[in-house]
């Protein structure tokens, strides 16, 4: 059996009384495996950054239990925190400060005598240690950030929005990080708006709403949802209209020109092929969904596919038992 380094247990924080009490967050449940690097999504005002601020013990709960590394966190915060890496959404630190004496004053207050790794990370990162942090566009104090949280090489890193500010190259270099702690048996709890991020180096993802947990499930069972996006392109002319609208399980149906059609399909293709039957058949394209298309799919009541993905999760015991493996 997996070994929990993270354990949520009835998770709910109010804040106000009466009727200004509002709910950030309500009855979570969470297990996060030794090893693993599990992302935390949702849209500012899920609940995510409040997650977090408890299981740091900055705020306390109303109701609930927060387990990291087998101790209690918040009896136990203190020692925690030298077991912990955390970079917050929001980075402060002293303005006038040059980085270097910043991370050597860290090294110290850890007791670190050999700061070379943190050199190392500086390196990679292409991050200039000689200025002060005023003088650090956000994309380098990010880096700063990460530095400071990694340098230590701890047990659990919490990171919220790491790659904020950040261009692509040094995304990857991110990502390539956190796949060496992962080797390394560390574990990274990930909350991102970086979707593409989330699905390239994630093994699992929670998807939060309202407060709420919608979803906890490997990435690539995730993506395996009921439908595709299919373009087809016909020998004769071809125009969208109620013939093909009215196929079982199509829907968003456009004209990409005087031979194409691109729609979206959930369930099976027979019922599709066969309104195709009297149709010669150029060429036909089938795509996954991304993991982006999915979460919003969460998040947008409207949306044909909210149904269909929460019936086919609770099918999996995606909430519930499935969360807690």
């Amino acid at each position: 059996m997996m070994k929990s380094v993270i354990q949520i247990e009835n998770l709910t924080k109010v804040y106000g009384q009466g009727k200004n009490a509002f709910k950030a967050l309500d009855q979570l449940n969470l297990k996060v495996n030794q090893g693993e690097i599990f992302g935390y999504l949702g849209p500012n005002g899920a609940g995510k950054t409040t997650t977090i601020r408890m299981m740091l013990d900055l705020i306390r709960p109303t109701e609930g239990k927060i387990t990291l590394l087998d101790q209690d966190a918040q009896h136990d915060s203190v020692q925690l925190r030298k077991r912990i890496g955390f970079l917050p959404g929001e980075l402060s630190l002293w303005d006038s400060e040059r980085s270097d004496k910043i991370i050597a004053y860290f090294a110290r207050i850890r007791g670190m005598t050999d700061t070379r790794y943190a050199q190392d990370l500086a390196e990679r990162l292409q991050f200039d240690t000689t200025k002060r942090v005023r003088d650090y566009s956000t994309g380098n104090k990010r880096k700063l950030g990460l530095i400071l949280a990694l340098m230590h090489k701890p047990e659990l890193l919490i990171l919220d929005e790491p790659t904020s500010g950040l261009d692509p190259l040094m995304q990857q270099t991110f990502n390539q990080l956190m796949i060496e702690a992962k080797n390394e048996g560390h574990t990274i709890f990930l909350s991102s708006h970086v979707l593409s991020e989330v699905q390239s180096i994630c093994d699992r993802v929670a998807v939060l709403r309202h407060g709420e947990l919608k979803a906890v499930e490997r990435v690539d069972a995730l993506t395996q949802v009921d439908f595709r996006w299919v373009t087809m392109t016909t020998r004769d002319a071809v125009t969208a209209g109620s013939w093909i609208s009215a196929v079982d399980g199509v829907t968003e149906v456009t004209q990409k020109d005087d031979h194409t059609l691109h729609l979206r399909l959930m369930g099976d293709f027979d019922p599709l092929l066969k309104a195709l039957s009297d149709k010669y058949v150029v060429e036909l394209h089938v795509k996954e969904p991304t993991l982006e298309e999915i979460f919003l799919a969460f998040y947008d009541d409207n949306s044909p596919l909210q149904t269909q993905l929460n019936g086919k999760l609770n099918g999996m015991n995606t909430v519930g038992k499935e969360s807690v493996q």
